[in-house]
């Protein structure tokens, strides 16, 4: 925007609009929201442990409040980069929080639902400031900025008043021994009494299996124990698809990225890729539930992304300024961007979400965030390199380096990534306790805690478990290897 560039940035005149940005200032702007969120995603277990979801969400609503206070106030590139850090810190606990209080509250029927609800209303809130964007980035002054930035104040209102409303996870709860509040936040959350009883009872059951490790440090555990680290190398890869898809290029970049590349308008090319996204979110969410195949999605999405990203960098490479090929750039553009909001975007935080173990959930899913938040940072710090007139100016040949990404994170889904569809996060323990393969998750029958024996783990973290299969009698857990 002109009115901010102004400001911010100085004159080009090999740029289309006029104006541009440093590399080192279109870095830090970008980057320090995202190390803000690494951060607060870091963070996220050892505060969990000691809050409830409810006082972290609201956290967050405070320090985006008071970001955006720094940032419409100030004009000095100081007074941006802190308002920027300290909004990432929001981020990440938004992230973080919004994210384990769904997968905590859901019935495992509704668990992809949720989530993809999640993804919805992340998708339709950049519609809403993309659209904002493009009519106030004609304005000359700092109101071309200053409006899009003051609507930021909304969404925090509608959470902090939403949580008012809401009970507290009842995990949380039974965990912290306030047993009678958790009864009453689950009968408050399940249409169906009668299903709320043995659910305080499974949950029970975890929390007090869970008592015997009381007085580890979790950060360690996470990884020393076998079954554990298998599970965060899990979650933390399912949720970083989503970098290994080179989303975090568009998302960031997206209006500049059509600005330098002299493709179209830039503003109105971001409304269409954007409207197209949230098209394809209302489209998953009402599939995610009966046919949400994690797996097949993401396998699907990935591959989709990097033939889009090849095809993209290939035909711009070989005529830049022809005007069918920009054409067929912002058209490949939306085919990604449905492709990765249609198959990517909610099933690698829904996978990634259900794999931890419940007594590590906040740890290994907040790593998990801070994980993908990082690579997030790493993508949005190097992209202004490639991308800006001023370094490499490669433009959409960027997708040369995502293009491979994208296919080596298909394979990984396609060897290792479980498929937790319908099962609830106890049943998934289960199937974990028992060291199955990832393609054998699908058609695993739980047989429950009273008819599973305890696992006598070893200095090697072999075991033996007896375990009962659909359609086959019980046999021994040696003969069930890990993928």
């Amino acid at each position: 925007m002109p009115g901010f560039l102004k400001i911010y940035g100085y004159r080009d005149a090999h740029a289309p609009s006029g104006w541009n940005l440093s590399t080192t200032r279109q870095q830090l702007i970008s980057s320090l929201m995202i190390l803000g969120a690494v951060l607060a995603s870091a963070l996220s277990g050892p505060i969990a442990k000691y809050l409830g979801r409810k006082p972290c969400l609201w956290t967050a609503c405070v320090l985006c409040w008071a970001a955006n206070i720094i940032m419409m106030a100030d004009t000095s590139i100081g007074g941006l980069y802190a308002g920027r850090f300290i909004i990432g810190l929001g981020n990440g606990l938004f992230m973080s929080f919004s994210q384990l209080y769904l997968q905590e509250v859901s019935p495992a029927t509704f668990r992809g639902m949720a989530l993809a609800a999640f993804s919805l209303w992340t998708s339709v809130g950049q519609l809403v400031g993309t659209i904002v964007d493009n009519y106030t980035a004609r304005l000359e002054g700092r109101e071309s900025y200053l409006i899009p930035l003051g609507l930021i104040y909304v969404a925090p209102v509608v959470i902090a008043v939403g949580l008012l409303v809401v009970p507290e996870s009842p995990r949380w709860l039974m965990e912290h021994g306030k047993t009678e509040k958790a009864s009453k936040a689950l009968y408050w959350l399940r249409p169906n009494e009668d299903a709320v009883e043995p659910e305080l009872q499974s949950i029970q059951a975890a929390i007090d299996e869970d008592r015997q490790h009381k007085g580890k440090a979790l950060w360690l555990e996470m990884w020393r124990n076998p079954i554990d680290r298998r599970r965060t190398i899990l979650a933390i890869a399912a949720v970083n698809t989503q970098v290994a898809s080179g989303s975090m290029y568009m998302i960031a970049y997206g209006t500049y990225f059509f600005e330098m590349a002299g493709v179209g308008k830039p503003f109105e090319n971001s409304i269409i890729l954007v409207a197209l996204g949230v098209f394809a979110m209302l489209v998953n969410t009402c599939i995610i539930t009966h046919w949400g195949r994690r797996r097949v999605f993401l396998i699907t999405g990935l591959i989709l992304c990097g033939l889009v990203q090849l095809i993209t960098a290939s035909i711009y490479d070989a005529k830049p300024k022809d005007t069918a090929v920009l054409k067929g750039v912002v058209a490949l553009s939306i085919i990604y961007v449905v492709s990765f909001n249609g198959f990517i975007s909610s099933y690698a935080f829904l996978a990634g979400g259900e794999l931890p173990s419940q007594r590590m959930r906040s740890y290994t899913f907040g790593c998990a965030i801070g994980v993908s938040f990082l690579g997030a940072w790493l993508t949005t710090f190097t992209a202004p390199y490639f991308i800006n007139p001023s370094s490499l100016n490669w433009g959409p040949r960027y997708g040369y380096i995502w293009a491979p990404s994208c296919f080596l994170a298909a394979a990984w889904v396609f060897w290792f990534l479980p498929e937790a569809k319908g099962r609830t996060l106890e049943e998934i323990d289960e199937m974990f306790a028992v060291r199955l393969p990832a393609r054998k998750f699908r058609t695993y029958q739980c047989v429950g805690p009273a008819a599973t024996t305890s696992i006598e783990d070893d200095d090697s973290g072999e075991g033996s478990q007896t375990m009962n299969r659909k359609g086959g009698p019980k046999v021994a857990e040696s003969s069930v290897k890990p993928a």
